[in-house]
């Protein structure tokens, strides 16, 4: 119902106070899960009077970021205010009359105990003092007669006494788990207390909605890989971990996920004046080695799920939150006016994951797993073997995520025809782009890595130069049944760090662009038809050379350079990668070759 704010509410004498606990008068409706806490939204519904009602909703999650907090709700009523407080725990009563009254009677008894005690123990003694010598015949009787009578009421005395005292310490028990009661939750402590004005007796329907901290999801995955599928050999298992401590049990609630925090307040930074000027040192004082210092301007804010507070405004939007809860609040009468409410928009979100049905997701800390999706992904196999450090061969999968979907970044576990095999990490992945999943080792590929050979020369008159030449042959054997595609092995050859040194890769006959000299020259020449290729990126880098049918050679990293800047570093590290193609059962050999050069006699260090 809309309503003019200049027009003044009739004047109601009395104010009706209403109090409600979240656990017990509310249900969750739904929960939003980012990275770090989440939004709940939990609706009341509930009677008001006509006239002024104060409404306080108690146990709230201390957990709660109060900025967050706003209401919302339906009903032929009005909003007026809003506040959140932290109320404190109640101590609990350590004792109460009837505790006093039991412990009193448990004293008196426990004394009352110990005389029958000594009644009977002074009774043993006087019996066994008794000497028949002395004693007389015809008192004998009496004597043991009085005796039986009175050690008999004493027994019983002293049996009705035992089980007195049991009994008074077992309800002394009781009382005191009545005064403990049940244990009030820490977690929530923070009250709420919202003016609803009413115009007319009725229902209401109110959702309070706000951020918690203690919650957060992560990424999980299974990779599952079939060696024996060409056609999408990858199923990927993408799952959310859920984990909340925040107070409150979320049962049977709608959840979504978020892949990433919304932007609340979040400003552009601005620059702040950079200048210079000429170092003066202080007269009188010792000499300091001042800095620039540099502030960075800009804006202030929270990446979080951050909303206003009441405050003077407009009203602000409905509820929004999914699952069946809602349809029927947001169905239901005309929106309850807000006279003071404003909430700020929400930024872009990578992308939001409804868990379908309802969860339950207790405050327990303890992670639970929900499946978003189920995915038959593409995938091309690598072989990839460094011999020189480890002649073992390493399977891995490039895959590419050609779902909707995007991958954040989580801890996988990979099976490869149904065994496990490992455990990896899972990067953030966007839509098309690729990752790598390492698949284990692959036993059936067989890599030698020779004895590394070297042939030593000399040249120059007067001055003379000793060459030395190095060869290093590595031989790959294919022991499947079935053709390798692609095995990549690299290797690496010196690299000079001093002027009289000159190291040179003679095969693969590698190109090595100039970096020093015109480099726009060199890059070029790189564009021109064949004189380079480009790579993935787009950028041109020196063509690989070709050394036998099926085996070509190139740099290490031109697949990833992503800048003419970076092409001109190519080679520089020495690191070089062979691509090979072995048939079933095939076998090849490749070879490195280099030669260092330096002055006769010249102590070479690292060879």
């Amino acid at each position: 119902m809309t309503e003019n704010a200049s027009i003044q509410p009739p004047a109601f004498d009395k104010i009706t106070e209403l109090k409600l606990f979240s656990e017990k008068d509310s249900k969750i409706i739904s929960v939003s899960v980012y990275s770090g806490r989440a939004e709940v939204t939990r609706l009341f519904k509930f009677g008001v009077k006509t006239g002024q009602n104060q409404v306080e909703v108690a146990g709230l999650p201390s957990a709660m970021d109060q900025q967050s907090f706003r209401v919302e709700g339906r009903g032929s009523a009005t909003i007026h205010d809003v506040t959140v407080a932290y109320c404190p725990l109640t101590p609990k009563p350590t004792t109460s009359e009837k505790l006093a009254e039991l412990e009193s009677n448990l004293t008196k008894t426990t004394k009352a105990l110990l005389r029958v005690e000594k009644a009977l123990k002074a009774l043993e003694t006087y019996i066994g003092s008794l000497n028949s010598q002395h004693t007389d015949v015809a008192n004998l009787q009496t004597i043991v007669t009085n005796y039986d009578e009175t050690a008999e009421k004493l027994d019983d005395k002293l049996t009705e006494l035992q089980a007195k005292k049991t009994k008074l310490e077992n309800e002394i028990k009781e009382e005191k788990k009545v005064l403990d009661g049940p244990r009030a939750n820490e977690k929530l402590t923070l009250n709420s207390t919202i003016g609803v004005f009413a115009d007319n007796e009725g229902d209401v329907e109110i959702a309070l909605i706000y951020a918690v901290s203690n919650a957060t999801w992560t990424a999980a995955y299974d990779i599952r890989v079939d060696m024996d599928t060409k056609d999408k050999p990858v199923d990927l298992i993408y799952k959310g971990a859920i984990t909340q401590n925040t107070g409150e049990d979320w049962t049977d609630v709608p959840i979504a996920l978020e892949t990433a925090a919304p932007t609340f307040g979040l400003g552009i930074p601005t620059l702040s004046p950079w200048t210079l000027s000429v170092y003066h040192q202080p007269v009188g004082k010792s000499k300091s080695y001042g800095g620039m210092s540099k502030k960075r301007g800009g804006a202030g804010g929270y990446a979080s799920i951050s909303m206003q507070r009441v405050q003077d405004g407009e009203s602000g939007p409905l509820i929004q939150a999914s699952g069946y809860y809602e349809e029927e609040f947001m169905s239901s009468a005309s929106e309850i006016q807000h006279r003071s409410l404003q909430v700020s928009s929400k930024g872009n979100i990578t992308a939001t994951f409804t868990v379908p049905g309802l969860m339950t997701i207790p405050s327990d800390n303890v992670a639970h797993n929900v499946t978003i999706a189920q995915l038959q992904l593409d995938a091309s196999m690598e072989w990839v073997s460094v011999p020189k450090v480890d002649a073992k061969v390493h399977l891995k999968a490039v895959i590419k995520n050609a779902s909707e979907y995007t991958l954040l970044n989580g801890p996988g576990s990979v099976y490869v025809d149904g065994s496990f095999i490992a455990r990896t990490d899972v990067p953030a992945v966007s839509p098309e782009e690729t990752f790598d999943c390492p698949l284990g080792l692959d036993p059936s590929v067989r890599v030698t890595y020779a004895p590394l050979s070297k042939k030593a020369t000399q040249s120059g008159f007067m001055t003379k130069t000793r060459i030395q030449t190095f060869t290093q042959r590595v031989n790959i054997h294919n022991t499947k049944s079935s053709t390798i595609g692609n095995i990549k092995i690299f290797d690496q050859v010196p690299v000079s760090e001093d002027s009289i040194i000159t190291a040179k890769l003679i095969l693969p006959s590698l190109q090595v662009l100039d970096s020093h000299g015109d480099a726009a020259a060199e890059l070029s020449a790189l564009s021109r038809p064949g004189g380079g290729v480009k790579n993935k990126l787009g950028v041109h880098v020196p063509a690989p050379v070709s050394i036998a049918h099926g085996i070509t050679g190139q740099w290490d990293g031109a697949d990833e350079v992503a800048s003419d800047s970076d092409a001109l570093e190519l080679g520089k590290n020495g690191k070089l990668v062979w691509h090979c193609a072995i048939p079933a059962q095939g076998k090849i050999n490749i070879s490195l070759q280099w030669e260092v050069s330096a002055p006769l006699r010249t102590d070479i260090v690292g060879l």
